[in-house]
């Protein structure tokens, strides 16, 4: 019994002693839990496939969203909510898988300086968003967030809007013939504050306010 306390013990040390042992044999407990938790995931409909109504973003919308990213938007706000009381009682139905199937990247953020937006679509109306967006102290006294001037003077040409929905059908996106043909003109001479407002103004709204907070949702 001894003596097999030893051989245990010895093996023990040296593996805590031997750094590349240690590293390999980390990857492989990860990767087995990520294979455990993970892949899963990739079969189940609630995760692959889009809730009813999705649609894909239009071509201002897009372009709004880039601007969203490009601006940092996502770095204050979060757009995931979880499923605790606390959240879906300040915005509403938490977040479902669904709902992000062609978001290419995901937007959902880790930190909230400010509040989570993933269901600020249709909550106030364009004006509200852009009076917030040129000064938030306007309409937000206490806000910290920048002000947004150029949004209000820069406009888009829509030269690469089209490019970019071709990329996103290619990974799955369903965009027609005729919305990448009419993603320029949709877009061209629109100034960035149009484009950004409309991108807002869609989030979270595919799942109606009263939607029962069950699996349902899904």
């Amino acid at each position: 019994m001894s003596n097999h306390h030893n051989t245990n013990e010895t093996l023990h040390s040296k593996i805590e002693k031997n750094i590349a042992v240690m590293m390999v044999l980390i990857l492989v407990v990860i990767s087995i839990g990520a294979l455990v938790e993970i892949v899963p995931l990739a079969f189940q409909k609630d995760v692959t496939e889009p809730v009813k109504g999705l649609k894909p973003l239009t071509a201002l919308q897009l372009e709004g969203r880039d601007i969203y990213i490009r601006e940092g938007c996502n770095v204050c706000h979060s757009q995931m909510i979880r499923p605790f009381r606390a959240e879906t009682e300040r915005y509403g139905h938490y977040s479902v898988a669904g709902e992000f199937v062609y978001d290419h990247p995901f937007v959902w953020g880790s930190k909230r300086t400010g509040p989570d937006l993933a269901r600020v679509g249709g909550r106030y109306s364009d004006e509200w968003h852009r009076a917030h967006l040129y000064n938030p102290r306007d309409v937000v006294p206490e806000s910290i967030m920048p002000a947004y001037h150029w949004l209000f003077e820069n406009t888009l040409d829509g030269k690469h809007t089209a490019d970019k929905m071709r990329a996103l059908r290619a990974v799955g996106v369903p965009y027609t013939d005729a919305d990448i043909e009419g993603a320029q003109a949709a877009v061209a001479g629109k100034a960035e504050v149009e484009a950004v407002v409309a991108y807002l103004q869609q989030l979270g709204t595919v799942i109606p306010p009263n939607t029962p907070m069950t699996r349902q949702a899904q």
